[in-house]
């Protein structure tokens, strides 16, 4: 089979779950993580987005109602990752997040991005994060892009809350 590339202009639109209770999700996509509900489907399922998308997240129970979550080192979701506009954005989620005791299973700086990890409570990965300008990027000698894993500091993140 010949190769074949995407066209340049192609995203990922958006991603459907399965959860066990559906106001369980919706407590911690809408409420606690801001996403706005779009439209709903009685008590078996929702769409939800940022900036009034038709949806960028569906949730449903048609095959998972009070199902527990798939067990560890299993294929499947990894995780779903929201990009935040800013640094500052993903400072107010962190604070957020922290208010509102809600645990992160990890944090990085990969040098094209910095991210939060947290897992969803149907025990779906989900990382927050923002990318940082595409010049800021680093690089490797041949010119590709040089992604790595290092700590984020937590504290110099929150600093981007005081004016």
């Amino acid at each position: 089979m010949e190769p074949y590339q995407l066209p340049k202009n192609t995203r990922i639109g958006h991603v459907h779950l399965k959860v066990a209770d559906l106001q369980r999700a919706l407590d911690f996509y809408h409420k606690l993580l801001g996403f706005e509900i779009i439209t709903t489907m009685g008590d078996q399922a929702a769409f939800i987005s940022a900036g009034g998308y038709h949806h960028h997240i569906g949730l449903n129970t048609w095959q998972s109602k009070n199902g527990t979550p798939p067990p560890p080192n299993s294929t499947g979701l990894f995780h779903t990752a929201i990009l935040y506009p800013t640094r500052k954005d993903l400072a107010q989620i962190l604070q957020r997040l922290r208010e509102a005791d809600y645990p992160l299973t990890g944090a990085a700086d990969h040098g094209v991005s910095e991210a939060l990890y947290l897992d969803d409570p149907d025990g779906n990965g989900v990382e927050l994060y923002w990318d940082r300008p595409r010049a800021d990027w680093p690089q490797e000698p041949d010119g590709s892009i040089q992604m790595y894993t290092r700590r984020l500091d937590l504290q110099d993140l929150l600093a981007e809350l005081i004016d």
